[in-house]
């Protein structure tokens, strides 16, 4: 959810004025709630959550289907998730095509819990592999052997 939308106001403004604080979301869909110890919130209403679960699931099913009926399963999705992802041009196409599955995967698993979090987390872990891929320093020193072993890690306690 995108709080560009959404009034914001500090959170002590919710404790100390609430009535004229949650009027606010009359005229906003979400309320930015800024809170000086902690995490920002995001304050909505049920039937505003609702509605946007709803979409979410509704943009899941409609992707998986895409996926599911295209021969081959991800050319179309192959075709379109550079539109909305401009970095997928930087993966090698078999890695294009396991990001493109395990997008499908984890969205479907995702809406059947009702929790997106995974989905931002592979998301994010794709971009960063693209990331990789897009710096020529960076993927050779990432796919380098690794596989010299330089023994134990010292004890952090015994090191000078």
């Amino acid at each position: 959810m995108s709080t560009d939308d959404a009034a914001a106001v500090n959170f002590s403004e919710l404790v100390n004025k609430n009535k004229q604080t949650l009027d606010r979301l009359r005229d906003s869909p979400h309320l930015l709630l800024h809170r000086r110890d902690g995490e920002d919130l995001v304050l909505t209403t049920a039937a505003r959550a609702e509605q946007d679960r709803t979409v979410v699931s509704a943009a899941t099913r409609m992707l998986a289907a895409i996926a599911r009926h295209e021969p081959g399963r991800t050319g179309l999705l192959l075709d379109i998730l550079p539109d909305a992802f401009p970095w997928v041009r930087f993966l090698p196409d078999p890695d294009a095509h396991a990001f493109a599955v395990n997008l499908v995967d984890t969205m479907r698993a995702a809406d059947s819990v009702g929790n997106t979090a995974s989905v931002a987390q592979a998301l994010t872990a794709w971009r960063h592999t693209a990331e990789a891929h897009s710096d020529p320093h960076l993927l050779a020193a990432s796919s380098r052997n690794h596989e010299a072993d330089y023994g134990a890690a010292p004890d952090p306690e015994h090191v000078a």
